[in-house]
């Protein structure tokens, strides 16, 4: 079911937010790679230094993330009228909301001084979380693609 009207298309693709999300999202990508790699190394003894780098890894991905999701609502506003929780934007929000959470989580967790493999574990599943949700938005990017596609060859943008 296609998420953008005619006209909400036209509006996308003019709109700023949507030209930072595509800047920032592979930024994002990067720090949840070289998160995700630091803490694997960690986890199984094959990184040869502190912690500090596994929480600097997730504090660096909790940040683009934060940012991604603050932009995503501008975007959100100025196409649907509503900031966050749209219909068109409903499951990638909760989505978005959980991965939030999980990544939240792990400084709560530090701060209240959860053991490394706790805080471990949890940043796993903030990155999982983050990798299952950008799957839904690529799932979804692909989707309005075809549509944008057969509107154009129908005439209708």
């Amino acid at each position: 079911m296609p998420r953008y009207t005619p006209e909400q298309l036209v509006k996308r693709n003019a709109s700023i937010w949507t030209d930072i999300q595509i800047i920032l999202a592979p930024i994002q990508f990067f720090f949840f790679v070289g998160g995700v790699t630091v803490t694997a190394l960690f986890a199984n003894d094959l990184f040869g230094t502190s912690f500090y780098w596994v929480s600097l890894a997730i504090l660096f991905k909790t940040l683009f993330f934060a940012l991604l999701f603050i932009t995503g609502m501008f975007f959100e506003k100025e196409i649907f009228n509503k900031w966050v929780y749209s219909k068109e934007f409903f499951w990638e929000d909760i989505g978005s909301t959980i991965a939030a959470f999980f990544h939240l989580l792990y400084f709560f967790l530090a701060y209240f001084g959860a053991s490394r493999d706790v805080l471990i574990m949890d940043a796993f599943i903030a990155y999982f979380t983050y990798v299952l949700n950008a799957l839904q938005y690529l799932v979804r990017i692909i989707l309005e693609k075809r549509n944008e596609r057969k509107l154009r060859i129908d005439g209708q943008m």
